[in-house]
């Protein structure tokens, strides 16, 4: 069987953000893994407007451009870790924007939490939870969550052990939901 293919996506898009350093450090931890592949994948790189689809996407007539590259960017994967800031006890504008914009894309896969802000990113994670249910992902337990600003002193992201542990059991767990479901979709 074919390797596991798993996103790291990127959720913010703002000026000076943390996000692409957690998720390159994410990727760091994730290229000794030998059950999967991971890749990074930047919303800020995807550059999709905010909804603008007029039909909903459970239809999946994707009439934009936009859309249809981001739904075979998604559809591509078998499983995602969303590294995400926290705004304002929510998550970026940006992912949300991402996760709305397509449906099946999204369904029967498994998806995992790497999180940072000043409550360690956690209310983020639990309004995502919510979210990546409606949209028939399976969401696991175990996620990385990093202090801002304690764990980015000077603005570096400086990891320890803790967070080496955290990513361990987090990839552990996300590659068996993702590899259990990638045989329910066939």
């Amino acid at each position: 069987m074919a390797l596991l293919k798993i996103a790291i996506v990127v959720g913010s898009t703002r000026p000076g953000r943390a996000g692409a350093a957690v998720a390159a450090w994410i990727h760091d931890q994730a290229s000794a893994r030998d059950a999967a592949t991971y890749e990074v994948v930047d919303l800020a790189e995807a550059a999709l407007p905010l909804l603008d689809e007029a039909v909903p996407a459970l239809a999946g007539q994707y009439e934009h451009q936009h859309t249809k590259d981001w739904a075979a960017t998604v559809a591509r994967f078998d499983g995602f870790v969303f590294v995400t800031p926290e705004y304002n006890h929510s998550t970026a504008p940006a992912l949300l924007n991402a996760l709305h914009h397509v449906y099946r894309e999204w369904n029967d896969k498994a998806v995992g939490f790497v999180s940072y802000g000043t409550s360690y990113g956690v209310r983020a994670v639990e309004h995502l939870r919510g979210v990546v249910g409606e949209l028939q992902m399976a969401d696991v337990r175990n996620q990385v969550r990093f202090h801002l600003p304690g764990d980015f002193p000077e603005r570096v992201l400086t990891p320890t052990a803790v967070h080496e542990g955290q990513a361990t059991d987090l990839f552990d767990q996300l590659e068996r939901w993702v590899g259990a479901l990638r045989t329910i979709r066939g």
